[in-house]
C-alpha cells in the first residue's frame, strides 16, 4: 500500500456504502431479537402443564437473546461510530498507529479502528 494518510472520498464512499448495508442489516436482525425476547408470554397456552419443566430451559434461552441482542448492539453501535468516522475523514485510520488499516481488514471488519498489526500487539500485551 502507498502512504497515503487517508481513505479517497470515493474510498469513503464505498465503505459508507458497505457499512449503510452491514446496518441495515444489523438493525433488522436486532429488532428481530427483541421481538423473540418480548414475545415469549404464552401464559395461555394450552401446554402451560409443562411450563414449570421448560422454565429453566426458557430461562436459558431467553439469557442466551440478550447475550445476542446485546452483541448486536454492540456491532450497530460500532458500524454507527464508524460512519461518523467517515464524516470526519478519518476512518480506516489506525487508532494506535495512525496507518491506514488495509481495505481488505474494513471490507471484513467495517468497524475497526486498529490494524491487525495494532490488535495482535494489544492481545499479546494482556
Amino acid at each position: 500500500m502507498e502512504n497515503k494518510i487517508r481513505y479517497t472520498d470515493e474510498e469513503l464512499e464505498e465503505f459508507r456504502q458497505l457499512i449503510n448495508e452491514k446496518l441495515r442489516i444489523a438493525q433488522s436482525d436486532y429488532a428481530v431479537l427483541l421481538e423473540k425476547i418480548n414475545g415469549n408470554n404464552d401464559d395461555d397456552d394450552p401446554r402451560s402443564t409443562y411450563h414449570t419443566l421448560e422454565e429453566g430451559s426458557e430461562t436459558l434461552s431467553k439469557e442466551s437473546l440478550m447475550n445476542e441482542c446485546a452483541r448486536a448492539k454492540k456491532f450497530i453501535t460500532g458500524l454507527q461510530a464508524a460512519l461518523v468516522r467517515i464524516q470526519n475523514k478519518t476512518y480506516g485510520i489506525c487508532r494506535e498507529t495512525g496507518k491506514l488499516i488495509p481495505k481488505e481488514r474494513l471490507r471484513a471488519v467495517p468497524h475497526a479502528t486498529l490494524s491487525i498489526e495494532a490488535k495482535q500487539a494489544r492481545d499479546k500485551k494482556r
